[in-house]
C-alpha cells in the first residue's frame, strides 16, 4: 500500500483583513456585515472565476490554491481593485507563492504555504506581495507592474526570500492626496502588557505601570504611531503570538517584556520584535534597587524608550535600503536619507540631503523630514563639507522653521533649530530650543547631546557633563556616540579634568564609527596636558590627514563660545602640538 504523501506544485494565495480586531472593536455588527457582503459579492466569485479553491479559513484570514500563478495573481488584482473602488472600508493584504506542497485530504501543508502566509504579512494594505518565483513565472502575462522590494528574512524559513510588491493605482493616488493615508505608511508599534513574573500577583501594578508609562512616553516620539492602551491591554494575561497580534492591530513592531520583584530588587526585561519576520530587533535586561517606585518607573521608562527609538529607526533604515530606488515613497526616502546621514562621510552626506529633500517634495507636510534636512545643513558646517557655511546655516534654519510651522509639538524641529542656533553663536536660543525638545521627548538622546555641546561652549561645564552623561545612558549604541565622547573630552579639557579628557578622547578614537578631524584633534589636546608631546603630534597629524586645512582660526569660527577665549585651553594645547594659526 502506497503511504507516501501526495505532493504537487501549486500557487498558494494567502489573504488577511487589515486591522480586523480594531474594526470589530469599533463596530462588530457593521464589520461582520461588510465582510459577509465582501465574501459573497467580490471574494468568492473572483476565486471561483479563476479556478481557485479555498482550503482554509482562519477567522479573518483565508488560504486558497490555484492551478497557476497567473490565475492567482489575476484573482488577487481583481479583488483588490474592487475593494479600493468601494472606498477601502475593508482592506486586504495578499501574498502569493508557488511551491511544492503536501496534500492531506482537503488541507495543504509545507513551506510553499508558510511562505505565502509570510508574504501576506509583508504586503501593504490593499496591496499584493509575491515571491520571486511567482514574479518570474508571470512574465508579461499580467498587465501589472511589480517592484522589487529586496530580500527578506521570514519566520521559520532558513533562507532569504526576494519579494515583489504591487499596489493598485487607485490606492497609490489616494495616498498622495490624503495625509492620513500617507502617514499610515510610517511604522507603528504596540506595547503589550508586561508580564508579572513574581510569585505575588499583587505585583501586577508594577508591570502595568511600566507598560502604561512606556505607551505614554513612546507616544511623544512623533515619527511613529503607538497603539492606545485600551487596545493592547486586551491581551493582558494571554499567551500571544506576536505576529498575530501585529496583524490584529495593524502594527509593524511589538514591544513586550516582564518584571520580576524579589524583596527590594526588581528585574525588568524588554524586547522589540519586527512582527513581519519575528526578528528580535533589540532586547535588554535591567536590574534595579527599589527605593521609590515612581522614580524607578520614570527611570526605566526613559531608559527603555531611549534605547528603543534608535533601534527602531535603525530597523526602518535597513528596511528602506531593501527598496528599489524607483519605488521609494516619502517615508522610505526619509529613512534612506538618515542611513546616509549617519555614515558621516561627505558623499553619503550629499546623498542623504538629496533624499531628505526628495521626501519633502513627495510629502510637503512631512515635518520630521524638514527637521532632519535642517540637521543635515548643520552637519555640512560642523564637518567642514559646506563651501558656504553661512548659506548652509540659513538654509538649515529656513527648513527647521518649516518643520516647526507644520508641527510645533515635534521635538525634532526644536532639536535641529537648536543645533543651528549654536553654530550661529546664539547660545541662549540654542539652549531654549534643545530644552523644549527634551520637554517634548524626555528620552531624546540626541537633544541631550546637543544641549551638552552648547552648554560646553557656553561655559556651563558641570551642567554640560550631566547632559552628556544622560545622552550616553539613553543611547549607548548611538551611531554618533563618537561625537558625544569628543565633546565630553572637550568639556573635561575646559574644566581642567585632564584624566577625564584623555579617557573620553581614547573612547572616541577607539569607536569604529568615528569620523572627521575632531576625534584626533581632541586626543591631541588631551595628550598635551598629559605631557605626551610625541603622541600628541602624531594624533594631530592624523587629524590633519582628514582635514589638511585645519587651523586655530577655523576652530574659533566653527565652535563659537559665549565668552571670548572660551576655547583657549583647547586651542593652546593644539598650538603646542603644532597646529598653525
Amino acid at each position: 500500500m502506497n503511504t507516501l504523501p501526495k505532493r504537487r506544485l501549486t500557487a498558494i494565495f494567502a489573504a488577511d483583513v487589515v486591522g480586523y480586531s480594531k474594526l470589530m472593536a469599533e463596530d462588530e455588527a457593521g464589520t461582520l456585515s461588510l465582510l459577509k457582503k465582501h465574501r459573497h459579492t467580490v471574494f468568492d466569485p473572483e476565486i471561483s472565476k479563476h479556478s481557485g479553491r479555498i482550503f482554509k479559513l482562519m477567522g479573518d484570514g483565508t488560504l486558497v490554491e490555484f492551478p497557476s500563478v497567473v490565475d492567482a495573481v489575476a484573482a488577487a488584482l481583481s479583488i483588490q481593485e474592487s475593494l479600493a473602488k468601494q472606498g477601502g472600508a475593508i482592506q486586504l493584504r495578499i501574498g502569493i507563492n508557488l511551491g511544492d506542497v503536501i496534500f492531506d485530504g482537503d488541507d495543504i501543508y509545507g513551506d510553499g504555504v508558510n511562505i505565502a502566509a509570510r508574504l501576506e504579512e509583508l504586503a501593504e494594505p490593499g496591496g499584493l506581495c509575491v515571491s520571486s518565483v511567482v514574479h518570474e513565472s508571470l512574465g508579461n502575462r499580467i498587465d501589472a507592474k511589480f517592484v522589487d522590494a529586496g530580500e527578506y528574512e521570514v519566520k521559520n524559513i532558513p533562507h532569504l526570500i526576494r519579494i515583489y510588491r504591487y499596489k493598485p493605482e487607485i490606492n497609490a493616488s489616494a495616498s498622495h492626496s490624503d495625509k492620513t493615508t500617507k502617514s499610515s505608511e510610517r511604522p507603528s508599534i504596540a506595547v503589550l502588557p508586561f508580564d508579572n513574573m513574581s510569585s505575588d500577583p499583587e505585583q501586577d501594578y508594577l508591570a502595568d505601570g511600566i507598560t502604561e508609562d512606556l505607551i505614554t512616553a513612546l507616544s511623544k516620539v512623533r515619527w511613529f504611531f503607538v497603539i492606545a492602551r485600551n487596545s493592547t491591554f486586551t491581551y493582558k494575561g494571554q499567551v500571544v503570538d506576536v505576529t498575530q497580534v501585529a496583524r490584529d492591530l495593524g502594527v509593524r513592531y511589538v514591544l513586550e517584556g516582564s518584571t520580576r520583584r524579589a524583596g527590594d530588587r526588581v528585574r525588568i526585561t524588554a524586547q522589540l520584535i519586527e512582527a513581519g519576520t519575528g526578528r528580535h530587533v533589540w532586547a535588554e535586561r535591567y536590574d534595579r534597587q527599589i527605593e521609590d517606585i515612581f522614580d524607578l518607573q520614570d527611570e526605566m521608562t526613559q531608559t527603555i524608550v531611549g534605547a528603543v527609538e534608535p533601534e527602531l529607526s535603525a530597523a526602518e533604515r535597513k528596511r528602506a535600503l531593501n527598496k528599489a530606488p524607483e519605488n521609494l515613497d516619502a517615508w522610505e526616502c526619509y529613512q534612506r536619507g538618515l542611513w546616509h546621514l549617519w555614515k558621516y562621510q561627505k558623499d553619503n552626506h550629499r546623498q542623504g540631503l538629496e533624499l531628505l529633500q526628495r521626501a519633502t517634495e513627495l510629502d510637503p507636510g512631512f515635518a520630521s523630514a524638514y527637521a532632519w534636512e535642517a540637521y543635515a545643513h548643520y552637519n555640512a558646517v560642523i564637518m567642514a563639507w559646506s563651501p558656504n557655511a553661512q548659506q548652509s546655516l540659513e538654509n538649515g534654519m529656513r527648513v527647521a522653521s518649516k518643520a516647526l510651522t507644520l508641527d510645533d509639538k515635534d521635538p525634532l524641529g526644536y532639536f535641529s533649530a537648536g543645533r543651528i542656533y549654536m553654530m550661529q553663536g546664539q547660545h541662549d536660543e540654542s539652549i531654549a530650543s534643545l530644552k523644549t525638545a527634551i520637554e517634548l521627548n524626555p528620552s531624546f538622546a540626541l537633544a541631550f547631546y546637543g544641549l551638552g555641546m552648547v552648554l560646553t561652549l557656553s561655559g556651563d561645564l558641570k551642567e554640560a557633563k550631566t547632559a552628556l552623561y544622560k545622552s550616553e545612558r539613553l543611547s549607548p549604541r548611538d551611531p554618533i556616540r563618537w561625537a558625544l565622547t569628543s565633546i565630553h573630552s572637550l568639556a573635561c579639557i575646559l574644566s581642567a579634568d585632564y584624566e577625564g579628557a584623555i579617557d573620553w578622547a581614547n573612547k572616541t578614537v577607539q569607536n569604529p564609527l568615528s569620523s572627521g578631524y575632531l576625534p584626533y584633534a581632541m586626543l591631541a589636546a588631551s595628550l598635551v596636558y598629559k605631557g605626551q608631546m610625541e603622541e600628541a603630534r602624531k594624533a594631530l597629524a592624523t587629524a590633519l590627514e582628514t582635514k589638511p586645512d585645519l587651523s586655530i582660526s577655523y576652530l574659533e569660527n566653527t565652535l563659537p563660545t559665549r565668552e571670548s577665549g572660551g576655547l583657549d585651553p583647547y586651542l593652546d594645547a593644539l598650538r603646542k602640538a603644532g597646529l598653525r594659526e
